[in-house]
């Protein structure tokens, strides 16, 4: 039988004229097969220097795949195209965690699960109205969602699957409440309790903006888009909450402190506060006919062009087109928003550039989300909270991934010293 040889990756060390041959695996080698390549044996061996992890991969995933030369994002092996068009966001939620879309039964009891928590402890809601109203949302939830580990101490028993599952219920079912609390508390309202009655993103909506105890309901367009948004935004790969909640999870601290590591890392203007920035750029450019000269600075390096460029994408950010045609859905029903103009006329004008052409900076899913979300009712401060609310069954499968991964460990980077060497304190 013919033996298969599996693919090495040959280095010769200049220093010593030394090769070695590092097995390839996944079209990656093992950052620890560069230990071996040492000048003498004191020599603790070679490491690789990667900041921001621009070429590293920290593990080994099957919950989403981006291609972004082509502009492709997948769930599981499904286009998110398909998902947005097709399924709920508690649909696509399931998918991520368990792997497989749920039948009709498995849904059912997903949902009657997550209805079943969508209830806080109101304690949380006392800690939440001890901070100042002006607060930003953002820690305001970061420590709504940390608050909840005090409450929940079994939560630490992170290698019992059952306590993995009531967990995740928990955090993915009170997140929507914990964001309307922080919104509501933000402008001095009354908290509105849960209605089972309505779905997922409904119930959001209705917790957000009921009147009194007059019932709300959500208009199916609106609930529809944001139901949308919320698919779009709930899992993207390795990006730097991701990471935090993998990284903090790796030392088995409970999910709840872990997600609120990730909601900090997520509230970074770098990551989830991108529409915000896109919108106070629509605003400061504030009319059709100055997209030109805001472009021209862009180019001159005295502006930015904010919603354009992602770190994954070298193609048009597929959500992105999917967001373009949720909003014009929600503008029928709220009117157009008129920074919508400036925006359409910037993506024409960049999309020809050569400038940007170039560089391959394409719209993101940041261009076009601050819109929908502004002609929701929603304000600014409040985007990167619905972020949060979308990515946490992200997170969540990626937490429990990480759990079930006999390879993971506690995370522990390596560094490189420069610092002074040994020295003696002074008498």
């Amino acid at each position: 039988m013919k033996t298969i040889q599996k693919p090495k990756l040959s280095v010769v060390d200049d220093r010593t004229g030394k090769k070695y041959e590092l097995p390839i695996e996944n079209r990656s080698i093992w950052a620890v097969d560069l230990k071996q390549i040492k000048v003498d044996e004191e020599d603790r061996g070679l490491y690789s220097y990667d900041p921001a992890f621009l070429n590293t991969t920290s593990c080994k995933s099957s919950i989403t795949f981006i291609d972004g030369e082509k502009g492709i994002l997948l769930y599981r092996g499904y286009p998110i195209e398909q998902l947005a068009e097709k399924k709920k966001y508690l649909e696509v939620a399931y998918l991520l965690i368990y792997g497989d879309l749920p039948n009709r039964r498995q849904y059912t009891e997903w949902d009657e699960e997550i209805k079943r928590h969508l209830r806080v402890n109101p304690a949380i809601n006392y800690m939440m109205w001890a901070l100042p109203k002006t607060s930003h949302p953002m820690p305001t939830i970061i420590s709504a969602i940390a608050g909840l580990s005090c409450l929940n101490p079994e939560a630490k028993n992170v290698t019992d699957p059952d306590t993995r599952q009531l967990e995740i219920i928990r955090l993915i079912a009170k997140m929507p409440t914990l964001a309307a609390w922080a919104y509501r508390h933000s402008r001095d309202l009354p908290p509105v309790d849960p209605d089972p009655e309505l779905s997922y993103t409904g119930n959001f909506l209705a917790m957000l903006f009921q009147e009194g105890n007059k019932k709300y309901q959500p208009n199916p367009a609106i609930e529809k888009a944001l139901d949308i948004l919320f698919t779009l935004h709930a899992d993207h790969e390795q990006n730097c909450s991701t990471t935090a909640m993998r990284v903090i999870g790796s030392s088995h601290a409970d999910p709840f402190a872990a997600a609120a590591g990730a909601a900090a890392g997520l509230s970074g203007p770098r990551h989830g506060g991108a529409n915000e920035e896109v919108l106070k750029m629509l605003r400061k450019i504030g009319s059709k006919d100055r997209v030109g000269a805001h472009i021209k600075h862009v180019k001159e390096g005295e502006e930015k062009l904010m919603g354009f460029g992602h770190r994954v994408y070298k193609n048009y950010d597929p959500r992105a087109k999917i967001i373009k045609e949720a909003a014009t859905k929600v503008f029928e029903v709220t009117g157009t928003n008129p920074l919508l103009e400036i925006a359409i006329e910037l993506e024409r004008i960049a999309l020809e550039d050569e400038y940007f052409v170039k560089r391959k900076l394409y719209p993101n899913v940041d261009f076009y989300s601050g819109l929908i979300y502004e002609a929701i009712g929603i304000p600014t401060e409040m985007f990167t909270v619905l972020f949060a609310v979308a990515r946490m069954s992200g997170w969540m499968a990626q937490w429990r991934e990480f759990l079930l991964d006999p390879e993971q460990k506690i995370a522990r980077p390596r560094q490189i010293y420069l610092g002074r060497g040994l020295r003696s304190v002074p008498d």
